[in-house]
């Protein structure tokens, strides 16, 4: 066959296309195991910064921060039955990828959309901390639309489902120096004993229009304000009063301290 030949070109260009191909393939085998265990650091070093399990200014290595993790009582939630269980593997579900699954997801009326979600997954992953046999503290991830980007967070509540424990903004692109502010370890610290409700099921938590004052009336229900980004601080109120009304985590709350979870009898992510 002449080097020149139409035929060997077109051979040539298909070899290298199925040598490239293969090589692609087998990169991404190889590296999806090493993606989804990024994935999982991420998410479990997120979670357990809210926890309070771990040491206090000592650095935790990967393998001991899994294992943490793993020992968490994570959950999978039905958010419109109010269900603390489902079918679903908390460890490998993805939430954020269910919001666009039509089967797993719902459209959210314009009218209840404060937080500007679109559409929101059915079900959520939310954290168990159990300490002594009695629970400590659960974790519930929110997200909600800042002024420039989707803001994507944890809130953990103490043991009485009303208190919060701390709060964390892993994910947002709010502008800088100002809305980033919400990502801010000293501004999320102030939220720490604050309250979301009173004697009723409605959410009083906001973020306040200046300095909050301690001993002020209403002060348990405010954090300071965001200086210069209203429309951001607006918008973590927004979240907040979404995910914990009605149509978010109200119910499932609810539920939960009128019928306290307990405790499995097999530490999580050990089979029975």
């Amino acid at each position: 066959m002449a080097k020149d030949s139409p035929i060997r070109a077109l051979l040539t260009v298909l070899v290298t296309a199925v040598v490239c191909s293969f090589f692609v393939s087998a990169s991404v085998v190889v590296l999806r195991p090493i993606q989804l265990n990024n994935k999982l650091l991420e998410r479990s070093g997120n979670v357990l910064a809210l926890s309070g399990l771990l040491p206090a200014g000592g650095e935790v290595k990967d393998e001991a921060l899994l294992d943490l993790f793993k020992g968490l009582d994570a959950r999978v939630v039905n958010i419109d039955g109010a269900g603390l269980d489902s079918e679903f593997d908390p460890y490998t579900f993805d939430g954020r990828k269910a919001a666009t699954d039509p089967e797993l997801s719902v459209a959210v009326p314009s009218g209840e959309d404060v937080a500007s979600l679109g559409r929101r997954s059915r079900y959520q992953t939310i954290y168990l901390v159990w300490k002594d046999g009695e629970l400590n503290r659960v974790i519930l991830p929110i997200r909600g639309a800042g002024m420039w980007s989707m803001l994507y967070g944890y809130i953990a509540l103490e043991s009485d489902f009303n208190t919060i424990a701390g709060v964390m903004f892993y994910e947002q692109n709010e502008t800088p120096g100002l809305g980033d502010q919400i990502a801010k370890p000293h501004w999320q610290a102030k939220w720490v004993g604050k309250k979301l409700y009173e004697d009723t099921d409605d959410v009083l938590f906001h973020v306040a229009e200046g300095p909050v004052a301690a001993g002020a009336s209403g002060a348990e229900y405010q954090v300071d304000a965001l200086t210069g980004a209203t429309i951001t601080a607006n918008a973590v109120t927004a979240v907040v009063h979404y995910w914990f009304g009605p149509n978010g985590y109200g119910p499932l709350l609810k539920r939960m301290r009128e019928h306290p979870p307990q405790q499995p009898a097999f530490p999580a992510g050990e089979d029975t």
